[in-house]
């Protein structure tokens, strides 16, 4: 390891960074990043003049107010003036930045955009991070998405790894092209039919068969096996991520890239567009991430380049929030606060005695509503997860006003506590016991599921022999597999799903989405499901409560009717929700919804009922939901 202190070449239309370790070369004023010299490999980055999105780059997708959908133009954000923010031996920071001016209104969205890479001496990496602002006198518009991009040499990385049980070679980007490839139902996934390379022959590629949650997603990348280098994307927090833990998002795919994605509408459609007023005040640092790059001697080693970056990503971690970037728009630790408490839940239908919120989801976030934290994006958040006894602590928070949320696994709904909580500089709060009382009426009856905001625990199919991701095969993400929607028509070909309280197990006979039926083509029937249970009569007055707690939706409706499949109007209806589409790019679940069914008892019959679920929406294989908890509660006990 080199200790060549941090120097800069300056030249008329590149700015270049070298520690000894590895040189990074930027355009000037653009800030894109042109090459990365590395251990003997000239350019890590598949960079070509005539490319415009080639090696690292930044960009966004913006649509002007009042359009709807997530899919906007698109922003090569390149700097329109360089600056040196430090120089040392120690480190070196510099900033691409691109101002916006009224001129270029059609152009560009309307921010004034701060682009910052840091390298340190000693150090097998850089860092990036970006200041985004839009101030007062700025007009209104819509930001899609944005995020940092890292292609790599097609020749060098062929290997991509995730997780530890999600690592693979990966097919050439040639291999998606007409001819190599057919394009699927959906437009991302392409069946490779003629690939370079016989071994991909038959396998569906899809970048979202690579997605990850944010509270997952802290280290991937690629490896080249000549010479054993590693390429990897480390985000040590999430706080600059929109929609908290659960937020799913891309991270590596095939061409070779490299992801960091910092507002995005996957998983969440509409609701995770940022949108803003015509001026509207907002500034918001995404990052710094840092890309790390690592090498071993022995050929028989290269896979120890994985294990090697998550000790990095544990140190990054350790360091954060990072003391080093220059701008005073990144508070450091002592410019921080932390809270301190502890949560239970009060179900006295469980126990009499308060319940350890044993591994609750314990955020912080910008005041809003219930649940509001999962379709937020344009504040910071800052989550922990409870121990066994229900405490947290949540630290590093930047000064500002919040409300305090969490989730428990294994109960309904989401927790708010009503107390405004104000952060200031280096204050240590302790806000004392709180208390959830997750939505009860009465008791269980019956319930399908466990309430874990997920569907995994459904049946997941097999997929179809034609349509196989090899990486999935007897995998315990088999949910992202390609086409399992179709496979709900292979099971039920007729008749729709029925599951029998006492009888059925959901974990065999309660498919894991809810899904339309082709009939034709083009053409889809909405599907009902049954759900039957004996009533013993035990209540004769009062009002029963059934609770469905839903996963994911996607241009859905459900309707739900007791004993009559064709009541109208029916007992409840959903209206038309989500556009999260997680059904078709793999994802197990999208945002939570929670919906509270009144059904008088004088509805139910005495023995055998039948709740009949129907998914009425029907213009697509993809509209569907997937639910995550049904509950069917008896009327309040009166003792």
């Amino acid at each position: 390891m080199s200790n060549k202190g941090v120097q800069l070449h300056i030249q008329d239309k590149q700015v270049v960074l070298d520690n000894g370790i590895l040189q990074a070369t930027f355009s000037n004023p653009g800030g894109t990043i042109t090459g990365i010299q590395y251990n003997g490999i000239d350019n890590l980055l598949e960079f070509h003049n005539s490319e415009p999105n080639g090696g690292g780059y930044s960009t966004l997708n913006w649509s002007k107010v009042g359009r709807s959908g997530t899919s906007g133009k698109f922003d090569a954000i390149k700097g329109t003036s360089f600056k040196v923010v430090v120089e040392n031996e120690e480190k070196v920071e510099l900033s691409f930045a691109r101002t916006w001016y009224p001129s270029l209104q059609h152009e560009h969205a309307p921010l004034n955009i701060d682009k910052r890479f840091i390298m340190l001496r000693g150090s097998s990496g850089f860092y990036y991070y970006s200041i985004y602002e839009h101030l007062e006198d700025m007009p209104a518009f819509n930001l899609d998405e944005t995020r940092i991009v890292f292609r790599l040499k097609i020749d060098k990385f062929r290997y991509m790894a995730i997780a530890d049980n999600r690592q693979r070679c990966m097919p050439l980007p040639d291999d998606r092209l007409p001819g190599r490839g057919e394009e699927l139902a959906f437009p991302e996934a392409v069946l490779l039919v003629n690939p370079i390379e016989p071994e991909f022959k038959g396998e569906v590629d899809d970048k979202y068969q690579y997605s990850c949650e944010n509270k997952d997603n802290r280290v991937h990348g690629w490896i080249c096996f000549d010479p054993p280098v590693g390429f990897w994307q480390i985000t040590a927090s999430n706080e600059f991520k929109t929609a908290g833990p659960l937020k799913q998002d891309l991270t590596s795919h095939v061409n070779p890239t490299a992801l960091a994605m910092f507002v995005s509408a996957h998983y969440g459609g509409e609701d995770h567009v940022l949108k803003f007023k015509s001026g509207e005040p907002w500034k918001k640092v995404f990052g710094p991430v840092f890309i790390y790059l690592n090498s071993v001697l022995d050929d028989n080693d290269t896979f120890k380049l994985w294990n090697d970056a998550k000790e990095q990503m544990k140190n990054e971690v350790r360091c954060w929030p990072y003391s080093f970037p220059e701008s005073k728009d990144f508070p450091t630790s002592d410019q921080r606060g932390t809270v301190n408490g502890r949560l239970l839940v009060q179900d006295r239908y469980i126990s009499e005695n308060f319940i350890s919120a044993n591994g609750a989801y314990v955020g912080l976030a910008p005041p809003g509503d219930i649940g509001s934290w999962q379709r937020e994006g344009k504040g910071y958040q800052f989550w922990t997860t409870a121990d066994e006894e229900g405490y947290f602590t949540i630290k590093n928070i930047r000064v500002g006003d919040y409300n305090l949320y969490a989730w428990v696994p294994g109960f309904i709904g989401d927790y708010r506590y009503d107390v405004a909580i104000t952060i200031t500089s280096g204050c240590d709060i302790d806000i004392g016991h709180l208390m959830y009382e997750p939505p009860r009426d009465g008791p269980t009856l019956w319930e399908i599921g466990i309430p874990d905001r997920s569907a995994a625990e459904f049946y997941i199919p097999d997929p179809n022999p034609k349509y196989i991701n090899k990486l999935y095969v007897n995998h315990p993400d088999r949910f992202r597999q390609y086409g399992l929607w179709e496979r709900y028509a292979d099971l039920y070909p007729e008749g729709d799903l029925v599951y029998t309280v006492g009888v059925s197990d959901y974990k065999k006979d309660w498919f894991f989405a809810h899904v339309t039926r082709k009939v034709g083509d083009g053409t889809y029937d909405g599907t009902t499901w049954q759900i039957k249970f004996n009533n013993d009569n035990a209540y004769q007055s009062g009002i029963h409560k059934l609770r469905v707690a839903l996963a994911s939706a996607n241009v859905a409706q459900l309707l739900v009717r007791i004993n009559d499949p064709k009541a109208e109007p029916p007992e409840f209806s959903s209206g038309l929700i989500g556009k999260d589409n997680a059904i078709a790019r793999h994802g197990i679940h999208g945002l939570y919804w929670l919906f509270n069914v009144d059904i008088p008892s004088t509805r139910l019959l005495q023995g055998q009922n039948t709740i009949y679920l129907t998914q009425a929406s029907n213009t697509s294989p993809f509209q569907g939901l997937m639910y995550d908890y049904i509950r069917l509660e008896a009327p309040p006990s009166t003792n």
